[in-house]
């Protein structure tokens, strides 16, 4: 026996809710199924409980600052990693609990926990169940990648999602990757008190950035006390005994005979590093090899990502697919973004695009880094005729009032049409103040629309149209 729908939703991540809600207020009766956590990556192992593990983190950070500040508390501030991790927890259970009762509380859902299976290009099979539908939505995202690594198999390691289940301080953490996930990681257990060092098989951080931007966040967190290892090669891991003094950490992630040996080729440092935890941080994979696509004649890449259209369809008729799991990005922002495209041509007769979106993205270390468009090596590949502005943070007003004068500003302007090319803003605030580039982008307006403003004092946005008027051409 099977259950007719107007449309089943494979997924609760940031495009799955409200593009079945909005379904229902168009009259259509959905189907919505989850197998694991209701909000998907973001809310439950992503971008709300890590960044609150940044604001605890950043709270424990100012307060061993206080003498900067001119106030004192007494000793080292004692971290009750339990309280940190109740604190996580509580932030995402509100989150959780909205999107459920959202869901379970819409009549036109019908909201169904269990593991989702095409069984055809219009049959979605849960359990003993069988849902017919003409519209299938996939929105089942990405997991972290595990790399098949000598020993990985041998050690106790963690992924960005559990190690968010530690209830105490790592005492050495090891995390293998030097890119977004591995720098938010690091930051906030080096700030929570764990001794940190990162291990990168390339010769700099984040290399899908500029190298500038890359150096000013090493420089912070080295000056922060984190450790790094570049052009790390041959990477491979062992359990290694406590020996006489070591320092026995009981929690279960640890390695299952003791410490775990992380051994590195390379030059600059010694053959392997020991520690406490070990952190696996080195990309994310679609959801996708357990669907079914293949029954349905669904096309993938070479990487399992969903193939898709401008609209973000599928090769299938009436399957479209959202969210991580397309490789149309990897962000929450564009997973919501992806539901909004999908509506707009389903219900509201405005063709928008995926090809319509700008590149956005922000690395969560504090400071932050935003950025947008284009990379300095990108604009140079282009052939453009391009103009470029800088500005370091300790220029800037309010964040030499702040204290916190880390990092710089960067602009990149088409001189042929004087349109912004892109822009980065790695320091205080940048993670917000890179949409005003955003946003003139989008209208696809002059750069003069900002460089002629005038900005509140003191603001880090007022120093955009200063350091605008200084733009002079990339070498």
């Amino acid at each position: 026996m099977s259950d007719r729908y107007d449309a089943v939703v494979i997924g609760t991540g940031q495009a799955g809710p409200g593009l079945a809600t909005r379904a229902t207020q168009e009259g259509w009766r959905v189907a919505v199924v989850e197998r694991q956590l209701v909000g998907g990556t973001c809310v439950n192992v992503g971008c709300t409980p890590t960044k609150a593990l940044v604001g605890s983190a950043r709270a424990i950070h100012m307060a061993r600052r206080g003498a900067e500040f001119g106030f004192a508390i007494g000793s080292e501030p004692v971290v009750d990693m339990a309280r940190v991790k109740e604190r996580m927890t509580s932030i995402v259970q509100t989150s959780n609990d909205g999107l459920n009762k959202m869901l379970e509380e819409n009549d036109s859902i019908e909201f169904i926990r269990g593991h989702a299976k095409l069984d055809g290009p219009d049959r979605v099979v849960v359990g003993d169940r069988v849902l017919e539908t003409e519209r299938i939505f996939v929105n089942v995202g990405a997991r972290p990648r595990i790399p098949d690594l000598p020993g990985v198999g041998d050690i106790d390691f963690l992924t960005s999602s559990s190690i968010l289940e530690l209830d105490e301080v790592p005492e050495h953490l090891i995390i293998v990757g030097g890119s977004y996930i591995g720098l938010e990681f690091a930051q906030i257990h080096r700030r929570l008190g764990a001794k940190v060092t990162v291990i990168e098989q390339g010769e700099r951080l984040i290399s899908r950035d500029d190298p500038d931007v890359s150096d000013s966040i090493r420089e912070m967190l080295e000056g922060e006390g984190v450790e790094f290892r570049f052009n790390a090669t041959c990477i491979g891991f062992t359990c290694v005994d406590e020996g006489e003094n070591g320092n026995q950490n009981d929690n279960h992630h640890q390695s299952r005979n003791g410490r775990i040996g992380a051994d590195v080729d390379g030059t600059d440092g010694p053959p392997q590093i020991v520690g406490s935890h070990l952190l696996l941080a080195v990309g994310r994979i679609p959801n996708t090899d357990d669907l079914g696509l293949d029954t349905a004649g669904v096309t993938t890449d070479d990487h399992g990502y969903i193939t898709v259209d401008d609209q973000l369809r599928t090769n299938v008729d009436g399957i479209w697919a959202l969210g991580d799991c397309n490789g149309e990005g990897a962000f929450t922002h564009t997973s919501y973004n992806d539901h909004e495209i999908v509506v707009a041509n389903l219900f509201d007769d405005d063709p928008r695009r995926v090809s319509d979106r700008l590149l956005c993205y922000g690395l969560f270390t504090d400071p932050p880094l935003g950025r947008v468009g284009m990379t300095e090596s990108q604009a140079r590949e282009s052939g453009r005729n391009v103009l470029v502005a800088t500005r370091p943070m300790k220029n800037v007003s309010r964040a030499v009032e702040m204290s916190e004068t880390a990092g710089f500003m960067k602009f990149l302007v088409d001189a042929d049409t004087d349109e912004f090319l892109g822009g980065a803003i790695f320091g205080l605030n940048g993670d917000e103040v890179i949409h005003l580039i955003a946003d003139v982008m989008y209208a696809k307006a002059p750069y003069t629309t900002i460089s002629r403003a005038v900005h509140i004092h003191p603001t880090v946005a007022e120093l955009i149209p200063t350091t605008l008027q200084d733009l002079e051409p990339l070498d």
